[in-house]
C-alpha cells in the first residue's frame, strides 16, 4: 500500500466536489472530512511538506533561469571581444562539445537498454499490482502513475535493475499510463490481466509484500516474484493487500524495516519507495544501506535521522535527478517524462 501524495476531494451528499483550501487548517479538516484527528494531522503535515517542496522547486527553477541568462550573456560578450578567427574557433569548439555530450547520452541510453534487456531474462522480477484503481480517486490514480514513473526512472539508473511488471493495466489506470510520452517503449511487462492469471504457472513463487505479514524478507530470491500493492488510499483500506494474498493462496512477506530503522509513524511506504529499496538492495545486498538511502528523514525517528543525514543528501540528489529526467518533454526508450512530479 502507498501513502497519499495529493489532496483528497471531499464528498457532500454523495457528489464529489473539488477540495478547497481550508482557511483554518485543522478546523476545516475536522468539519469537512471523516478522518480521525491523527489522520488529519498527518494530512496537514504532508500538505505543509508539499508546499515547502513546491516553494523550493520554484526557487531552484528561478535560479536556473538566472544562471542560464548569465551564461548566455557571458558567451555573447566573449564572442564580441575576440577576433573573427578566434570567434569561429570558439563556435566550432562549442559545437564539438555539444556533439560529444550527445554521443555520451546516447551511449548511456544504450547501456541502460542493455541492462534492462539483460535483467528481463536473468534479473529479479517485481510486480506492481494495479488492480485497486476502483478504490482510488482520480487524484490518487494520478499520484500512483507518477510513482510508477519514478520506479522506471530509478530502475533505468540502477546498475543492477529489476525486471518491472505492471499488471491490471486497464480502465482509468491504463488510460493514464498510456498518456505518458514514450510509455510504449518502456522495457517492462504490461498486462491488463491480474498477476495471478498472467503468472499462474509460477504461483508458488509469488510473494506479496505487505507490512501486515508476519514473514520477514531476509534476502531477495531470484526465483521469487515480489508484488507491490499499487494503492494510494490514506490508509482507508488497511490490510487489503494481506487479505487479497490470503484469498489467492500466495505467500506474503514484509521488508525488515523494523530491524534497522525506527519509524516515526507507520511502516507504510509509497510504491516507488518500496521499489527503490528493492533495487538498492540488489546493488548493495545490504538492507540498512538501502533503507537509509530511500526512506525520507521525516519518516524516521530522531536517532535514526541523525545517523542517516549523509544518506539523505544522496537521496535528495537522486530525487532531483528524477525530477529533471521526468520533466523532459521528449522520451527516449529508457527515460521517463512527466509534466509534474510530486512525492
Amino acid at each position: 500500500m502507498a501513502e497519499v501524495e495529493e489532496a483528497q476531494p471531499t464528498v457532500d451528499d454523495g457528489d464529489v466536489v473539488k477540495a478547497e483550501e481550508p482557511k483554518n487548517d485543522e478546523k476545516a479538516l475536522d468539519d469537512r472530512t471523516p478522518l480521525s484527528k491523527n489522520a488529519q494531522k498527518k494530512v496537514l503535515r504532508q500538505k505543509r511538506y508539499e508546499e515547502k517542496k513546491a516553494e523550493k522547486k520554484a526557487l531552484e527553477k528561478e535560479h536556473k533561469k538566472k544562471e542560464a541568462e548569465r551564461k548566455r550573456k557571458e558567451w555573447e560578450e566573449k564572442l564580441t571581444n575576440v577576433s573573427e578567427e578566434e570567434r569561429v574557433k570558439l563556435i566550432e569548439s562549442r559545437k564539438n562539445l555539444r556533439k560529444e555530450r550527445m554521443e555520451q547520452r546516447n551511449e548511456e541510453k544504450e547501456k541502460k537498454k542493455e541492462r534492462l534487456m539483460k535483467t528481463k531474462e536473468f534479473g529479479q522480477n517485481v510486480v506492481v499490482d494495479l488492480e485497486f484503481s476502483h478504490l482510488m480517486t482520480p487524484n490518487e490514480i494520478h499520484s500512483l502513475v507518477q510513482q510508477i514513473m519514478y520506479c522506471y526512472a530509478v530502475n533505468g539508473r540502477c546498475s543492477s535493475p529489476a525486471h518491472l511488471w505492471l499488471t491490471g493495466c486497464d480502465g482509468e489506470m491504463g488510460s493514464q499510463l498510456q498518456r505518458i510520452p514514450g510509455f510504449d517503449k518502456w522495457i517492462i511487462e504490461k498486462e491488463n490481466e491480474s498477476y495471478i492469471q498472467v503468472l499462474q504457472d509460477r504461483k508458488e513463487n509469488l510473494v506479496y509484500l505487505t507490512a501486515d505479514s508476519e514473514n520477514v524478507v531476509e534476502e531477495l530470491d531470484l526465483n521469487k516474484i515480489y508484488i507491490i500493492g499499487g494503492l494510494v488510499d490514506r490508509n482507508r483500506w488497511k490490510g487489503i493487500t494481506m487479505k487479497k494474498a490470503e484469498e489467492q493462496g500466495i505467500q506474503t512477506a514484509k521488508l525488515p524495516i523494523g530491524n534497522f530503522i525506527q519509524m516515526s509513524s507507520s511502516q507504510v511506504l509509497t510504491v516507488n519507495q518500496v521499489f527503490e529499496i528493492l533495487v538498492k538492495f540488489l546493488e548493495t545486498r545490504d538492507w540498512k544501506t538501502s533503507f537509509f538511502a530511500v526512506i525520507p528523514q521525516r519518516k524516521r525517528c530522531q536517532a535514526d535521522s541523525e545517523e542517516g543525514n549523509a544518506d539523505d543528501t544522496v537521496q535528495e540528489e537522486n530525487e532531483q535527478k528524477d525530477d529533471q529526467m521526468a520533466r523532459k518533454k521528449t522520451c527516449g526508450e529508457n527515460e521517463v517524462p512527466c509534466n509534474t512530479l510530486e512525492t
